[in-house]
């Protein structure tokens, strides 16, 4: 398969990459720093270079054709600004969609946050809510496409820890719970999940929360 993957310096976007290639897969990881690019390749893709804070749509479909699905991973980092956020956490998701069904690709698989629902709790702090904003913002976009089979993964507290291939998997809602919850997974654990819904069509249309949990990843999808 062809996997694009819009953030593809991201540290679980790497992480992808180099499961995705492991097995054999073709990846294309779009990034904004030319000198991320020997980093992609290193991991086992290829990389385009893109800023998608302003690109086109005919930019991004260029770089998305041909693709068995797109994973977007991209995200405004923690010192961002407010407008960066929206850009980046909401707009630019909009952006690779519209990309996506303009190359025909069908398949799309967004990160989202265990806390996208929470930006109003107290003692969130400012920067995190703004964020959570941009993304729940997302995810209401993603809901209302009818011409992509999408899947959002919600993932906990993010580590970097090395992944034991077994996780907690819960089905979420499109009303996003209000109460932030701060469970940890490993980045290489939520990779490969996105592996395993890649590789499984009948997960379109649905939202699913990952955690660090002991039920191995395959089993847990089935469940």
């Amino acid at each position: 398969m062809k996997i694009v993957i819009a953030g593809g310096h991201g540290k679980i976007a790497l992480r992808l990459t180099r499961q995705l290639a492991k097995r054999g897969d073709s990846v294309v990881g779009i990034v904004r720093n030319p000198r991320h690019v020997d980093d992609i390749r290193a991991a086992g893709g290829e990389a385009v270079v893109l800023d998608l804070e302003h690109a086109t749509v005919d930019q991004v479909a260029a770089a998305v054709v041909g693709a068995d699905a797109v994973v977007f991973s991209a995200g405004s980092g923690n010192s961002a600004t407010s407008a960066r956020r929206d850009k980046m956490d909401r707009a630019a998701v909009v952006l690779v969609m519209d990309a996506a069904e303009q190359a025909g690709v069908q398949r799309f698989l967004h990160v989202s946050s265990i806390n996208v629902g929470c930006a109003e709790e107290r003692g969130i702090g400012d920067g995190y809510a703004v964020y959570l904003r941009a993304k729940h913002a997302a995810e209401q976009h993603i809901f209302a496409r009818t011409q992509l089979d999408w899947t959002v993964l919600r993932p906990g507290v993010l580590t970097d820890g090395a992944g034991d291939g077994t996780v907690e998997l819960t089905v979420g809602n499109r009303v996003a719970p209000r109460h932030a919850r701060f469970d940890q997974v490993a980045r290489e654990d939520v990779a490969a999940v996105l592996v395993a819904l890649i590789d499984r069509p009948e997960t379109a249309g649905r939202i699913y929360v990952v955690v660090g949990g002991g039920t191995p990843i395959e089993k847990a999808i089935d469940a």
